[in-house]
């Protein structure tokens, strides 16, 4: 799924998606604050896997503990696996997790 796609894909849904990859780290976390200030979230799911999973968590503590300090908070945290087919044809299962961050 493209960076495109995904973030049409956020958009649709009910629910405002963060979708965690290689951008910057900040990128992020201003993804996350303005979800919440100019799009007027309820909650924000970031969802992140592999090796961006500490990347997930550090955007949703710094989002938190920095930005929005009293007015939001950690609700909830999902950890799950998925299979897919790599580019050589291997399944390869990685590891998935969606933190989700709500107004208080």
């Amino acid at each position: 799924m493209t960076e495109d796609n995904t973030t049409k894909k956020a958009k649709n849904s009910e629910d405002s998606v963060v979708f965690v990859g290689g951008k910057p780290f900040m990128n992020y976390v201003t993804g996350v604050v303005m979800q919440f200030t100019t799009q007027n979230a309820k909650e924000v799911v970031i969802k992140s896997r592999g090796k961006f999973i500490s990347r997930g968590v550090d955007i949703a503590e710094v989002a938190t503990k920095r930005f929005l300090e009293d007015t939001v908070e950690v609700s909830n945290m999902k950890i799950d696996s998925e299979e897919f087919e790599n580019k050589e044809g291997k399944q390869v299962r990685v590891s998935t997790m969606e933190i989700t961050v709500k107004k208080k």
